[in-house]
């Protein structure tokens, strides 16, 4: 599937978590043909080493990072890794997310904590760190995938909406934060709704996959996001299948 969406990302660096499969990797591969380095972060070491092996194949540049987001100094120490070579990341991709499928009545606290960990507190770490640097760049962009449980929930996904729901107030902060401070720096939040990934396909084997959307379209929308003008700001953007029933 090719994009139509054309943007130059020659000498730029970005980050993208959860970047070993799904819309991670398709996000990785839209960034790396655009001409980006990307690092790969991911707790799956031997995924993202295998998509970048590919990448590398093709002539793109993208190097693994093995990241447990969730952990706020391991966080805090990719980014000194990264500023140690001269080249800091010039976009930052919060899209690592996890889910567990239950009533509230039959959650852990274990699994509570792991999905509002992931989903929101580790977003915030990456974003505190790549705010900061950009900021004393002058520039750079953040994009943070948030999801339409963010505007509507559903039953089983307590933990999930809330984190969501979370991180689009956190990136609507950010976003007036950054209108105020630095107006090079772009953050965005794209609203995605289902997509045919592992992150449902694993967990909903028997999903009607024409209700879902390819995660290169919500890929294409991250690269939109970049392509906005200076003069302009995209501060959230839906893409959800034609079908979508979780929107509005």
């Amino acid at each position: 599937m090719n994009s139509g969406i054309q943007v130059g990302l020659e000498g730029k660096r970005a980050l993208v978590t959860g970047g070993g499969r799904g819309l991670g990797a398709a996000i990785v591969r839209r960034l790396a043909r655009a001409g980006a380095e990307v690092v790969v972060a991911d707790v799956r070491e031997d995924l993202a080493k295998e998509l970048c092996e590919s990448l590398t194949h093709e002539g793109c540049r993208a190097v693994p990072v093995v990241l447990d987001v969730r952990d706020a100094e391991a966080v805090a120490e990719v980014f000194r890794d990264l500023d140690e070579t001269g080249r800091p990341v010039d976009i930052l991709v919060n899209n690592a997310a996890v889910d567990v499928t239950k009533a509230v009545k039959e959650l852990t606290a274990e699994e509570m904590t792991r999905v509002v960990t992931t989903n929101l507190l580790a977003p915030m770490y990456l974003c505190r760190e790549g705010y900061g640097r950009m900021m004393a760049r002058g520039g750079g962009h953040i994009v943070n995938i948030l999801s339409t449980a963010a505007l509507r929930t559903w039953t089983e996904a307590g933990p999930y909406a809330a984190a969501k729901t979370g991180l689009r107030a956190f990136t609507h902060t950010l976003f007036k934060e950054a209108q105020r401070d630095c107006p090079g720096i772009g953050v965005t939040g794209v609203v995605a709704g289902g997509m045919e990934t592992p992150f449902i396909m694993d967990r909903f084997p028997d999903t009607d996959v024409a209700v879902l959307q390819s995660p290169e379209i919500v890929a294409d929308t991250v690269m939109y996001a970049l392509s906005v003008p200076s003069g302009s700001a995209l501060a959230e953007v839906v893409v959800v299948p034609r079908r979508e029933t979780s929107w509005p």
